[in-house]
């Protein structure tokens, strides 16, 4: 990554253990494609349901050249997600799918169709 890994935690307390996580995981996703430019991470816990626990956001930026991932994983509907680390886990899950498939299209494996009739 050129720009340094930027983690921000909203409505709940830093925690460094969750921080190690989300870098660990972070330094991961260029596996998937190595031209990542940078990467924002937002934990946060925007609930304060007394009976139904905190269920944990996720929000990941990826910025690639030319274009930028976001990824989004809200827990609303999720209750494995009053686990924080169940949540960051399920979001970089996906914010490597997606780098995957920037990484196809970018390497030109994916097959485009032509426009009927042409």
């Amino acid at each position: 990554m050129q720009i340094p890994l930027d983690v921000t935690f909203h409505n709940m307390d830093q925690s460094d253990a969750v921080e190690a996580n989300v870098r660990e995981r972070a330094e991961k996703l260029e596996r998937y494609f190595d031209r990542i430019i940078g990467c924002r991470v937002v934990v946060e816990s925007p609930h304060k349901h007394k009976k139904k626990g905190k269920v944990f956001e996720v929000r990941i930026d990826i910025s690639v050249p030319g274009k930028e991932i976001v990824v989004n994983r809200s827990g609303a509907k999720n209750h494995a997600h009053e686990d924080v680390y169940v949540a960051v886990r399920d979001a970089f899950a996906a914010a490597g799918r997606q780098l995957e498939d920037h990484a196809r299209k970018a390497r030109g494996d994916v097959k485009t169709h032509e426009a009927p009739g042409a």
